[in-house]
């Protein structure tokens, strides 16, 4: 595993961006994992830049998002199909066939959690898998106590991640209690895992995560088995870490 602090939030997004441009340089039909929330927008504000002035090409690129809410349509100015057309999207050259996320008014959820484990199977698996952590460990919406093993399906969301989530919606009885989320098992299975963190508030989930031992109680703490593992953290989420020293950089 390889961890690199970065000073702010901006620089870390910046970094991941540019691995993210060279692993799409490099293979053009690379298939993304990608994630959302405050976290990544650092990155896709770089990709839409790459793309407009650098001419980084996603037209052969297919992605998949790791979760969104169950209940909320495509359109719901508070899912993760619409963060992700709003700021990613709709601002490059990507094919709409080859985007895939989660639909959070599948009819038959179960039957739609076990299609989109196949679409990425069909898709040759994921090349990178792009991920935030929760302040209580969580990668996707693998709240703690997930198995390692599992894949996608539909959870309930932990009280903390609910109250996490409360500033995006318009009252606390608004925002869902239900996700449908890539599992660990699945996330585990990308070819190489890129996870971002910032701020405070995830210091100690990341210092559990990535110095603690492994452990069911801390979701992203899987990572440490996965062989192809980059960490990047501003100064703040790094607080904790007590190896950060030798993993900073400008």
């Amino acid at each position: 595993m390889e961890i690199i602090i970065k000073v702010n939030a901006e620089a870390a997004g910046l970094l991941a961006a540019g691995l993210i441009a060279e692993k799409i340089r490099t293979n053009p039909k690379t298939v993304l994992g990608l994630a959302t929330g405050g976290t990544p927008l650092p990155v896709y504000e770089e990709l839409v830049r790459l793309y407009r002035q650098e001419n980084l090409d996603f037209s052969s690129v297919t992605t998949f998002n790791l979760d969104e809410y169950v209940g909320l349509g495509g359109e719901d100015a508070n899912s993760y199909c619409r963060f992700m057309w709003e700021n990613l999207f709709n601002h490059i050259n990507i094919a709409p066939e080859r985007v895939h996320i989660p639909n959070g008014l599948a009819e038959d959820m179960e039957a739609h959690c076990l299609e989109y484990e196949d679409r990425i199977q069909q898709a040759g698996g994921i090349d990178l898998q792009l991920l935030g952590i929760g302040a209580n460990g969580h990668i996707g919406f693998n709240e703690p106590n997930s198995s390692f093993a599992s894949r996608t399906r539909v959870v309930n969301l932990a009280p903390e991640t609910v109250k996490a989530n409360r500033r995006f919606f318009p009252a606390e009885e608004d925002v869902p209690r239900r996700a449908v989320t890539m599992g660990i098992g699945t996330i585990l299975e990308s070819r190489s895992c890129l996870l971002l963190a910032a701020g405070e508030n995830k210091a100690e989930a990341l210092a559990a995560a990535l110095e603690a031992p492994v452990s069911s109680s801390v979701p992203a703490s899987a990572l440490q088995s996965h062989p192809r593992t980059t960490v990047i953290c501003d100064r703040a989420a790094a607080a904790k870490l007590r190896n950060r020293l030798k993993n900073e950089s400008a």
